[in-house]
């Protein structure tokens, strides 16, 4: 290469969206890992009846709150594949809702691997975005992240 002219060839063309593939393994199954605060979700997803089993409990179970199983339903429900899909999830550390959290951050990449026709949807509805938001730490000379000691002049 002489000079970086002849890069301009080689760069790919501008306005093309880039392609999603399906990522399935041999049994059919698609992986994806979800993640929100501290709590680590690993998550199958198959074509099935729908039963979604959490941590070897059925997600009613493990997550008690209605609201709980409504945020773990949500990509199913905005994609309109209510009942089609069979869900495995593991799920560690944090707390429950933070797993919720976790597990449909999985659900809903383990969704866009078996049927990338679903990204833009889920996409949309903000399934696809890992919540960065963690808990602050502790800072020296504070009695918790931010709050001070009590104050008093006398």
């Amino acid at each position: 290469m002489a000079d970086l002219s002849s890069l301009k060839d080689l760069a790919p063309a501008e306005g093309q969206a880039p392609v999603h593939v399906r990522k399935v393994d041999a049994q059919g199954r698609s992986y994806a890992t979800g993640k929100r605060k501290n709590a680590v979700a690993r998550v199958w997803v198959k074509a099935g009846s729908g039963k979604i089993i959490v941590n070897g409990k059925d997600f009613s179970a493990y997550f008690a709150r209605p609201v709980l199983q409504m945020i773990l339903q949500q990509p199913l429900v905005s994609a309109a594949r209510t009942g089609q899909f069979d869900i495995i999830a593991t799920v560690t550390g944090g707390g429950l809702s933070g797993q919720a959290g976790a597990v449909r951050h999985g659900v809903s990449k383990a969704l866009t691997y078996f049927e990338p026709g679903l990204r833009p949807v889920l996409k949309k509805g903000g399934f696809l975005t890992r919540d960065s938001r963690v808990v602050e730490r502790k800072k020296y000379g504070k009695a918790k992240a931010r709050r001070s000691f009590q104050f008093s002049k006398r």
